[in-house]
């Protein structure tokens, strides 16, 4: 098709169509970075916890009045839990993937390094906590009996820092430690404490989730009391996760009735509730894509609506002339198309603008090319569809009636 007829209508009606380039232009950039901040917190909200969430229950206790010896009283605690119907097993435990509070150190290759290699999140488990977790142990071996000590006994030693620890890593930590080696056997530390590294598990996330390093993370041969942690259970059937936890509570009442039962939650429920803003904010973000696209829409469908009824005269002498219906239909297409390309590139440079500004006051990452042509063949689409009606009705107008409308 000659588009030169089609440019010199656009010039006769330039405020018209500089409107429709620039909302065009303001979509297109709105909807790019809308989109990869979408998949972003998708991302985010998907990422693996390298746990087995769907059998796992947490119960926190918190003490009033009286207290008896926390870690003798944590003893009798787990051999209540463990003797339950349906738990396959039980331990304390200080922390657990996506939360809003985390135990951290940083760790480092040599004990006078100026600074730390990475920082990781700092997990204390004790006997059989690797099984209760479900993490996958990909080398290496479990803390063995003798390597696990109280906390309560670990922060009173003055000579922890000199005898160090074992550890068992997260596969991403091994990694960025050790990226040229196997880490089996080596020595790290933290601060001056030498920790030994004895297993690697393939993952283990970390609690508060960091953008540059989700998945660096650690175990330390550590007992805590449910004072200090809280006790983690892994049931035999997810589908008896609600029967168990009333249990597993009716069982820690009876052993010391004086405590407060603080929080009593499947993991999932822990889960999608430290997820609960990123799913809001996919939400909102989805909202705002398709307010954008639906104003856009209605813009061009009214444009292109005015365009057809002060064309009337020029439409039918066209038609009088011989064009088709499908020449006149193609004819709304094609300027449609032209305007809507004059936005999306204008779009496109501004979505990089953008996407630069985002980057240095939110330290977001770079948006992949990728968005840019999703973007660009969305409002082409668009644009198609919403100037169909109009460019239709034009073309099914008589060519008698058309001229008589003049």
């Amino acid at each position: 098709m000659d588009i030169r007829p089609i440019l010199t209508t656009l010039r006769r009606h330039k405020t018209a169509a500089a409107l429709i380039v620039l909302e065009i232009a303001l979509t297109c950039a709105i909807v790019c970075n809308a989109l990869f901040l979408i998949g972003q917190r998708i991302e985010k909200i998907n990422q693996p916890s390298g746990i087995a969430e769907q059998e796992l229950l947490e119960v926190r206790l918190g003490g009033i009045g009286t207290q008896v010896n926390a870690t003798a009283r944590t003893r009798e605690d787990l051999a209540a839990l463990r003797g339950l119907p349906g738990v396959k097993s039980a331990v304390a435990i200080n922390q657990l993937p996506f939360r809003r509070n985390s135990w951290n150190t940083s760790l480092q290759l040599t004990p006078d390094q100026e600074r730390p290699t990475l920082n990781a999140a700092q997990y204390f488990g004790s006997e059989g906590a690797l099984s209760t977790l479900g993490v996958q142990l990909v080398a290496g071996r479990d803390f063995q009996a003798d390597e696990i000590r109280d906390l309560e006994e670990v922060s009173k030693d003055e000579e922890m820092e000199a005898k160090g620890s074992s550890v068992i890593l997260s596969e991403a930590t091994a990694r960025k430690m050790f990226p040229n080696g196997d880490a089996l056997g080596k020595t790290i530390y933290t601060g001056r404490m030498p920790l030994r590294v004895v297993g690697v598990v393939k993952e283990l996330a970390r609690p508060v989730t960091v953008e540059s390093n989700t998945t660096y993370s650690m175990i330390l041969p550590v007992r805590v009391n449910y004072d200090v942690g809280f006790y983690l259970i892994r049931v035999t059937d997810p589908a008896r996760r609600d029967e168990v936890l009333a249990a597993a509570v009716s069982a820690l009442e009876k052993v010391d009735s004086s405590r407060l039962v603080r929080a009593k939650r499947t993991y999932t429920e822990q889960r999608e509730k430290f997820f609960q803003n990123d799913r809001a904010m996919v939400g909102l973000l989805i909202t705002v894509c398709v307010a954008l696209l639906v104003v856009t829409a209605l813009g061009i469908v009214g444009l292109a609506s005015f365009w057809v009824q002060q064309r009337t005269k020029q439409i039918g002498i066209r038609r009088a002339l011989g064009a088709t219906r499908g020449q006149i239909l193609r004819y709304f297409q094609t300027e449609n198309f032209l305007l809507a390309t004059v936005g999306i590139v204008l779009g496109m440079l501004l979505a990089y603008s953008i996407n630069l500004w985002l980057m240095s006051a939110y330290e977001l990452p770079r948006m992949p090319a990728s968005y840019l042509p999703i973007g660009a063949v969305l409002l082409w689409l668009l644009g198609q569809v919403a100037v169909f009606g109009p460019a239709h009705r034009a073309a099914a107008v008589p060519p008698a009636v058309a001229t008589r409308s003049a």
